[in-house]
């Protein structure tokens, strides 16, 4: 079963920094992409960094200069290293793994979630 662990949220003032991180574990044959998302308070999740297996990243526009999305592939982690923090910046954050998984009678892809970790942002 694969499953992705998420940790190091908090809280931090306006300006402050957080590292998030995410290790994937299971019967992983391949991780061809991951990522972070988003969600404010009553809003949807919205990607914010993702980074493929070539080390190419995207980032959506508000963090980008802030953010840094970076990749263990030895440990199976993705990290999201979050600078200069804004109120707007909080909510909770989720992991997500596009994994190719051994199967019985091959491999399968899918997308999968952490349990999202929280970030509060104070003004």
């Amino acid at each position: 079963q694969v499953q992705l662990v998420e940790s190091g949220g908090g809280l931090v003032e306006a300006g402050g920094s957080l590292r998030l991180s995410c290790a994937a574990s299971g019967s992983i044959f391949r991780i061809n992409a991951m990522g972070w998302y988003h969600q404010a308070p009553g809003k949807q999740r919205e990607l914010v960094a993702a980074i493929a297996g070539g080390r190419s990243t995207t980032y959506a526009d508000p963090v980008k200069g802030r953010f840094t999305i970076s990749r263990d592939n030895a440990k199976n982690t993705v990290y999201l290293q979050m600078n200069s923090l804004k109120p707007e910046d909080t909510g909770v954050y989720y992991c997500n793994a596009r994994i190719t998984a051994l199967q019985r009678d091959g491999v399968d892809t899918n997308d999968y979630w952490g349990q999202g970790t929280q970030v509060t942002v104070s003004s």
